[in-house]
């Protein structure tokens, strides 16, 4: 089955919309249907919806990967962690927690991240 629904900017309150032809499976669409009935809103909102909600959440994950990726590369460089905790005025206090980190056998040049 072939649909046609509004693909709008929730950044803006009216924004225009387009529109978008869309080819589902049988069952994909039998649930879209079966939601559009339970909730009393049309398949173009909900499909607007649900593709607005992926954009975002991709975006987001494409981000949190970008920053993970940087703290990687930024915690590799030994310099650069000693520069910005000198920068922050922090080294001693660093320095302090690193010790009581060695003393309770944490190895504080662990990463903790994945």
């Amino acid at each position: 089955m072939r649909i046609a629904f509004a693909v709008r900017n929730e950044l803006q309150i009216e924004s225009p919309m387009s529109h978008l032809s869309v080819r589902l499976p049988k069952d994909v669409e039998q649930c879209l249907a079966r939601e559009a009935e339970l909730t009393g809103r049309n398949r173009s909102d909900l499909v607007s919806e649900a593709v607005g909600q992926y954009l975002k959440q991709n975006e987001r994950d494409r981000l949190i990967e970008e920053m993970k990726q940087s703290a990687r590369v930024f915690s590799s460089d030994p310099d650069a962690i000693r520069e910005s905790r000198e920068l922050a005025g922090l080294e001693d206090r660093v320095e302090s927690i690193e010790r009581q980190e060695r003393a309770a056998g944490i190895d504080p040049d662990e990463k903790r991240w994945d």
